[in-house]
């Protein structure tokens, strides 16, 4: 059994938010951090006791998983911005390298060919470990299908150190999905919008464990 590590969500905008009410679900403690504090501090007091509000500085030093549901753009220059408190922890990484188009849609603003994964693990602060996790479902379907009964909806990650895979399925498993690990970041590309294994993508929709297993 691990210990628990401290969370912090950092972004309070559709992701963050639900991310952070799944958590508030099962009882973990995490810290919630957004650029403006009030707003962290009302959504904390919504989702309970164990919701701790708090400026982004605070929240990256006192945590040892860090959960960036900020826009892809903005995560290289937060790892520079934050490395010394960054490093030797596990930052988790649910970035989608995509903006609107001009049909009403989205479009990948990265390389066919490359992943936000692989971008953002080329950044990572010294000895900081990366996950791709929690941005395989949109956000209406990350909170709808949370804690789903009988059988839970699969969440997919990717991480090329597998000394913390017990760390990154517990806070899944906190979640309300089951956790399904596809490999290292070089297969990041698969759980990102467009990928074979994400919801906008040629998977199409949510899946239980047993179904997400065999798609790999």
């Amino acid at each position: 059994m691990t210990t628990k590590k401290t969370i912090a969500v950092i972004g309070l905008g559709n992701i963050g938010q639900v991310v952070a009410a799944n958590l508030a679900k099962s009882n973990r403690s995490f810290i919630a951090a957004d650029r403006n504090l009030e707003k962290a501090k009302a959504l904390a007091a919504q989702w309970g006791a164990t919701a701790h509000a708090s400026d982004i500085a605070s929240a990256v030093k006192d945590a040892n998983m860090v959960i960036l549901s900020i826009p892809f753009g903005t995560i290289t220059d937060f790892m520079k911005q934050y490395a010394a408190d960054l490093e030797g922890k596990v930052i988790i990484d649910p970035s989608n390298p995509i903006a609107p188009d001009e049909k009403g849609g989205f479009k990948k603003i990265i390389g066919a060919n490359q992943s936000a994964g692989q971008i953002n693990a080329a950044a990572l602060p010294k000895n900081a470990k990366l996950v791709k996790a929690l941005g395989t479902l949109a956000a209406g379907s990350l909170a709808a299908s949370a804690y789903h009964k009988p059988e839970v909806t699969a969440l997919f990650y990717a991480t090329d150190d597998t000394t913390i895979n017990a760390q990154v399925e517990e806070l899944i498993a906190d979640s309300g999905f089951a956790p399904v690990r596809i490999g290292g970041i070089d297969q990041s590309i698969r759980i990102e919008v467009f990928g074979d294994l994400h919801e906008f993508g040629a998977l199409g929709k949510t899946v239980n464990a047993t179904e997400a297993k065999s798609k790999i």
